[in-house]
C-alpha cells in the first residue's frame, strides 16, 4: 500500500471520498494519527475496532471540522465547554459531552456520552470539510496503530503496524510528523465543573486559568471506560520501558539532552525540552522495537506543561500486566 505524499485537492477530495464509501483513511492531527472513518457508518466503524484490534466497549473520538458541528454530536452542553472550544478549536482538545442520536453505540461504547475534538493540523481539516461538503457529519478516527500499542507520529509508523490490516480501497495519507506527538487532551464535561481524564498539550493549569475554575481529577478507581488511554498499560513497545532505573549496556535510554548518555547504552532521544520530548517519545519508542532492544531505561522530565502528559504516557508504557 503506498503513501499518499501529494496532498493536492483532488488527492484529498478523493480521500473523502473514500471515507464517504466506507473506506478507512489514515491521516495526520497535530498529536498523533488517526485512522479515520465515516462515524455514522457502523460497518466502517467496525473496521476500525478490526484493524486495531481495539475492544468495543472502548469509545471513539469523532472529528469535525469546526464548533457549528458539536450540536449534532452533544447536547445539553455546559456554558464552561462552550467556552473551551471557543478557545482551544481547533486544537489537541477532546470534549466528552451527552450524546444526541447521531452518536450510536458503535461509537461510544454503549455509554451516553460522546468524544468530539476539531484537530488543527491542515490537512486533517481540509480532508473534513471535504468529507462534511459531500454530507458527512464526522470522522471517527482513534490512534492509528494496533490496540494498546505505540502511537503513530508519521505516515511511514502507520504503515508499518497497519499495512497488512488494510485494504488497497483504504488510503494513508503523509502530512509530515505530528507537531505535538502525544494525543490530545480529553475533558470530561458532564459534570458542574469539568474533569481531566487524559492529560496532554492543552493542561489542567490552562483551563483553570481560562476558565478560573479548578479542575478535579479523574477518579481512578471508576471501572466505567469515558474515553481512549484510561487502562493501566497502554502506549507500549515491544521493549520494556522502565523509568528511573539503572541503565545497563545494551539497554535504550531516552532522556533530556543535559542528561549524559550512561556508557553502553542506545541513546533514542535527546530531547531539548518537554515539547520536544512529547514530540519524540514515541518515535524514539519505535526506534527501539525497530533495533530489536529488549529493555529501554527512561528518565521523565519535570511534570511541568506537557511534561503531566509525557509521564502519564510513560507510566503506561512502563505498566506490566
Amino acid at each position: 500500500m503506498p503513501i499518499i505524499s501529494d496532498m493536492t485537492p483532488p488527492i484529498i477530495k478523493a480521500a473523502a471520498i473514500a471515507l464517504k464509501e466506507g473506506h478507512l483513511v489514515a491521516f495526520p492531527t497535530e498529536t498523533v494519527y488517526g485512522l479515520g472513518a465515516n462515524a455514522v457508518d457502523k460497518k466502517a466503524v467496525a473496521r476500525i475496532y478490526q484493524v486495531k484490534g481495539r475492544p468495543k466497549d472502548h469509545p471513539l473520538i469523532v472529528h469535525i471540522s469546526s464548533i457549528e458541528l458539536l450540536y449534532k454530536w452533544a447536547r445539553d452542553i455546559p456554558e464552561y465547554a462552550i467556552e473551551l472550544a471557543k478557545q482551544y478549536w481547533p486544537g489537541a482538545m477532546t470534549l466528552v459531552l451527552p450524546r444526541t442520536g447521531l452518536a450510536k453505540d458503535f461509537i461510544t461504547g454503549t455509554q451516553d456520552t460522546v468524544a468530539v475534538r476539531v484537530p488543527s493540523h491542515p490537512l486533517a481539516n481540509k480532508l473534513l470539510k471535504e468529507f462534511e461538503a459531500l454530507g458527512g457529519f464526522g470522522v471517527a478516527a482513534p490512534s492509528a496503530n494496533r490496540f494498546g500499542k505505540v502511537s503513530a507520529t508519521t505516515a511511514r509508523s502507520v504503515k508499518e503496524e497497519l499495512e497488512k490490516y488494510l485494504t488497497n480501497n483504504d488510503q494513508i495519507l503523509d502530512g509530515g510528523s505530528s507537531q505535538i506527538g502525544i494525543e490530545s487532551t480529553i475533558i470530561d464535561c458532564t459534570k458542574d465543573l469539568p474533569v481531566i481524564l487524559r492529560p496532554g498539550y492543552i493542561t489542567s493549569e490552562m483551563v483553570e486559568s481560562f476558565l478560573s475554575l479548578n479542575i478535579t481529577e479523574f477518579d481512578l478507581t471508576s471501572n466505567k471506560i469515558m474515553a481512549p488511554g484510561l487502562l493501566d498499560a497502554h502506549y507500549s513497545p515491544n521493549a520494556q520501558v522502565l523509568l528511573n532505573g539503572v541503565p545497563q549496556p545494551g539497554d535504550g535510554f531516552i532522556a533530556l539532552a543535559n542528561i549524559p548518555t550512561p556508557i553502553g547504552t542506545v541513546r533514542l532521544a535527546s530531547p531539548k525540552d518537554n515539547n520536544e520530548y512529547a514530540r519524540e517519545l514515541y518515535n524514539a519508542l519505535r526506534l527501539a522495537d525497530n533495533k530489536g532492544i529488549k529493555i529501554v531505561q527512561v528518565i521523565p522530565p519535570m511534570e511541568q506543561g506537557v511534561g503531566v502528559a509525557i509521564k502519564n504516557r510513560l507510566i503506561k508504557a512502563a505498566f506490566i500486566k
